[in-house]
């Protein structure tokens, strides 16, 4: 206590100083992570990132499949596989980056829908009369779990919501026969993803019923692939009338709108969009076969992440984008490091980090509210976004690195 007081006093001196010399002028980067792969890995790719950005979570691949959580402060690490099974997979991560969601594979009983808390993992089980399920998505505030049960043919699919340790059956669209479940509103209230009546439709369920999206024209397989907060704004990929897929965005006053492509190519898709549905991001083939990572906003379309931040990506490409923060300042995905020659899982910060620690809060000015956060953390261990150093402990080091800084980018 005595510690945490002189801190204290430090603290309220400095801060009245530093306060009056902020330097003028500061402005943030944006800036590219690359999160880097365990030894014999062939590939990481990036499926879903909380709020802050300080959790990331996807896949590696060294032969076989392995989930993978990387942090800020500690970097990739893969995730609990029981041993009875051969791959895991990390498909999202709840806002607050303490639930990941995903499942398990064994080549004898295959796939298991399951959760990750804190490291450990919990299976999730599957609907009666089915053998199988698979997890793709997580609810902003974790609670509730999207995905897909199976017959254990691979085909007769049927969508589940899974909360409070229940698996609900969700149903089909209207005289349909198969569904599946691949994301979910803020608080899990809307689901989306897709349904068969003759062919697969991108659909949406709430108050227990399926809804149809529509079509851009074409006849084969639509998918819904993300959803806003509110559940209002979907997101996905469908066949125009060439049949070529297309990344599209459906709300009920537009219905589905084709979104483009990019480089006269015919081909995109949607993987994502930000919590008020302004914001949309996937990745669109150019007319020579190269996958590009693509923003979509209503003002500027469809933008390629490679031109629009050509100085962070440099000599590397990002091939897709698959996942991005609610407020759309972190987008996550893969790409071909250049400098690895590997294609690797990222991290974009469309902002860009403070150029100087101490920015605890990640809101580019360091100021009253971060040196609170540290205070109130003070003598915490473990991982803490207040352990501005990393050591793994919040202290006196922490504490003066954000007085030193106090003031910047304010």
């Amino acid at each position: 206590m005595q510690i945490v007081m002189r801190s204290l006093t430090r603290a309220l001196i400095s801060a009245s100083v530093l306060t009056a010399v902020a330097t003028a002028g500061w402005s943030q980067q944006p800036s590219l992570t690359w999160l880097g792969a365990p030894e014999g890995a062939v590939f990481t790719d990036a499926y879903g990132v909380s709020a802050d950005g300080s959790v990331v979570v996807g896949v590696v691949y060294d032969g076989q499949y392995r989930a993978f959580l990387w942090k800020r402060c500690g970097g990739l690490q893969l995730l609990e596989t029981p041993s009875q099974y051969n791959s895991s997979f990390a498909y999202g991560v709840s806002a607050d980056g303490s639930v990941v969601v995903g499942f398990v594979f064994s080549f004898s009983s295959g796939p298991a829908a399951c959760v990750w808390r804190n490291g450990a993992i919990q299976l999730l089980g599957t609907l009666p009369g089915y053998s199988t399920s698979i997890a793709y998505g997580i609810s902003a505030d974790g609670t509730t779990v999207v995905g897909a049960a199976d017959t254990g043919t691979g085909v007769e699919w049927r969508a589940f919501r899974w909360k409070n340790s229940v698996m609900q059956d969700l149903g089909t669209l209207p005289a349909g026969e198969y569904s599946i479940a691949r994301a979910a509103s803020a608080d899990g209230s809307a689901v989306v993803g897709q349904g068969t009546v003759g062919q697969w439709f991108a659909a949406r369920w709430q108050s227990g019923l399926w809804q149809s999206l529509g079509t851009l024209g074409g006849s084969q397989i639509d998918v819904a692939n993300g959803v806003s907060a509110d559940g209002s704004v979907v997101v996905g990929e469908a066949h125009n009338a060439a049949n070529d897929w297309r990344a599209f965005r459906w709300t009920a006053s537009t219905g589905m709108q084709d979104l483009g492509t990019l480089g006269g190519g015919n081909l995109s898709r949607a993987y994502g969009v930000s919590a008020n549905g302004g914001l949309v991001v996937g990745e669109a083939i150019r007319a020579d076969f190269q996958r590009l990572a693509f923003r979509w906003t209503q003002p500027n379309g469809m933008q390629d992440l490679n031109t629009v931040y050509a100085s962070q990506v440099g000599m590397s490409r990002l091939s897709i984008a698959r996942a991005l923060s609610p407020d759309g300042r972190y987008i996550v995905g893969v790409g071909n490091n250049f400098d690895t020659q590997r294609d690797e899982a990222y991290l974009l910060d469309t902002i860009g980090p403070s150029p100087v620690a101490g920015d605890v809060d990640g809101n580019g000015c360091i100021d009253d509210a971060d040196l609170l956060a540290v205070l109130f953390a003070f003598g915490a261990t473990g991982s803490n976004p207040s352990d501005v150093n990393c050591d793994a402990v919040v202290d006196d080091a922490d504490l003066l690195t954000v007085l030193f800084n106090f003031g910047r980018g304010c």
